[in-house]
């Protein structure tokens, strides 16, 4: 009468050890029932928050290897185009307020710097080729990069870049070459 109020019809000592028995016995399969789907229910869980974990792991790599990284295409655009800002000649031609951009899109943004990259005699080189324009109107020019890979760095070293001048009088501008 402890485990649920049950009581046996027989007559005797023994009626309360047996519905005891079977009332514990009635516990012990539905809590162990329980167990198994609030198990399964907390692997689930398991399982959806290492997801979630590798995702973002995933998004800070991609994140931090575009950005940071000496390889990737942003990070040899800002140094070739902060190399373009520093250079006597360009700013004789465009003047000291130099904007850098790449390629137009659809909706008219110029942020994709067009990169192609290619592998020669076993390392990896990379083109890239954005524009570049002054303060004064008109004047506008195209820088192209190219950036081969030194095995005992890792890292990528500049082979040439120039400007071409788009504006009177139309000249190619040599800020770096390494060939």
């Amino acid at each position: 009468t402890q485990a649920g109020g049950l009581k046996a019809a027989k007559p005797g000592g023994n009626s309360k050890d047996v519905s005891v028995q079977r009332a514990l016995n009635e516990e012990t399969l539905v809590s162990a029932a329980q167990k198994v789907k609030e198990a399964g229910r907390d692997f689930t869980y398991f399982i959806v928050v290492l997801v979630g974990i590798g995702v973002t792991g995933g998004l800070f790599y991609v994140i931090f290897k575009e950005l940071f990284s000496s390889s990737s295409p942003n990070k040899i655009y800002g140094d070739a185009l902060e190399k373009c800002r520093s250079h006597p000649e360009i700013i004789g031609v465009f003047g000291d307020s130099i904007k850098g951009y790449g390629e137009a899109t659809r909706r008219g943004r110029r942020q994709h710097v067009s990169h192609i990259e290619y592998v020669k005699d076993g390392l990896k080189h990379m083109r890239l080729k954005f524009y570049i324009e002054g303060i004064e109107s008109g004047k506008q020019g195209t820088v192209h990069v190219e950036v081969k890979e030194n095995l005992e760095t890792g890292r990528f070293e500049v082979r040439y870049i120039f400007v071409d001048v788009e504006t009177y009088p139309r000249r190619t501008i040599v800020i770096e070459d390494n060939r």
